[in-house]
């Protein structure tokens, strides 16, 4: 039984161009494994071109990470189809295909990784994708520790597993952006203010309990969801990779922390409490015990989380 090795998902929100690369900077030092670069979100965050993207990947990889670069989640252009063409024929790293129109580039020329957006929810799905080439797949966020658990017991042969273990859930995307909307903007003319907003905008209920956060087409859960606390099960069930998804600060301190954990060079209960106090609004779990996914159930102390 041996550890997951630790990743870092894309950057799920729009940067600037100098905090992309100060961020990516950053992370050439750090004890991740695996990097995953690139738009997911939308095709307007222009921040960097594929060949920024591909400067910061050879500067990753020559310092011993893998590099993964990671398609847009939500196709509706021809323009996009062009980008997404040229992205899955880089020729040097691996794709992270991210809806079925990078599947269908990708499949049978490549290896390739099936990123959380991608719907493989059975065995079937996953040996099916396996056939055509994959190497990686990352469950569902709204899947349960169960559902992985049976998924483990026939995953084909050569395919690695990745959970999301820390981060703002990437719930769902619309052909609508909420960012621009809630500015009283049109989608055409959103003015980019998701620049505004480095970590997404926090949506609360009319009770001023925090629900949601807007990040343009993209909704996320207000709460970060952590699996710090389930390392054990992550283990046991032979997980290849946890993915820490980025956010505006403290990024380098969370993947330490989690590389601490799984080295057990740390207890996990006075881990979390630290990492408690890096996450926006407070932690969540329960979509990994099966029940209402905003819940947190994994017997560890919230201290008090800014709000």
């Amino acid at each position: 039984m041996t550890s997951p090795r630790l990743a870092l998902g894309p950057v799920l929100y729009f940067w600037s161009r100098d905090d992309l690369f100060d961020f990516y900077r950053a992370i050439v030092g750090s004890p991740v494994d695996t990097v995953y670069l690139g738009e997911t979100v939308c095709a307007k965050r222009r921040s960097l071109r594929l060949d920024d993207w591909l400067a910061i990947g050879s500067e990753l990889a020559d310092a011993g990470k893998e590099v993964v670069l990671s398609s847009l989640a939500l196709i509706e252009a021809e323009s996009e189809l062009k980008s997404l063409r040229r992205l899955c024929a880089n020729g040097r790293f691996l794709i992270e295909a991210n809806d079925m129109a990078a599947v269908q580039l990708l499949a049978g020329a490549t290896p390739f990784v099936a990123g959380p957006l991608v719907n493989i929810y059975n065995t079937a799905t996953l040996h099916k994708l396996a056939a055509l080439g994959l190497r990686r797949w990352m469950m569902p966020v709204e899947l349960s520790r169960d559902t992985l658990t049976a998924m483990q017991a026939d995953r084909p042969d050569g395919v690695e597993t990745e959970l999301f273990a820390f981060g703002r859930l990437p719930l769902a995307l619309s052909a609508r952006c909420f960012t621009a909307r809630a500015h009283r903007l049109p989608k055409d003319e959103c003015q980019l203010r998701c620049l505004d907003y480095p970590d997404g905008m926090l949506l609360s209920t009319q009770e001023d309990t925090r629900f949601l956060a807007l990040n343009g087409i993209q909704t996320q859960s207000a709460h970060t969801y952590s699996l710090l606390h389930a390392i054990e099960d992550t283990r046991r069930l032979n997980v290849d990779l946890l993915r820490i998804s980025p956010q505006s600060q403290h990024t380098a301190e969370i993947v330490q922390i989690f590389d601490d954990v799984l080295h057990e060079r740390r207890a996990i209960a006075d881990a979390h409490g630290e990492l408690i106090g890096y996450m926006p609004v407070g932690p969540c779990d329960g979509y990994w015990r099966g029940v209402s996914g905003l819940t947190w159930g994994g017997g560890l102390e919230t201290a008090s989380a800014a709000q």
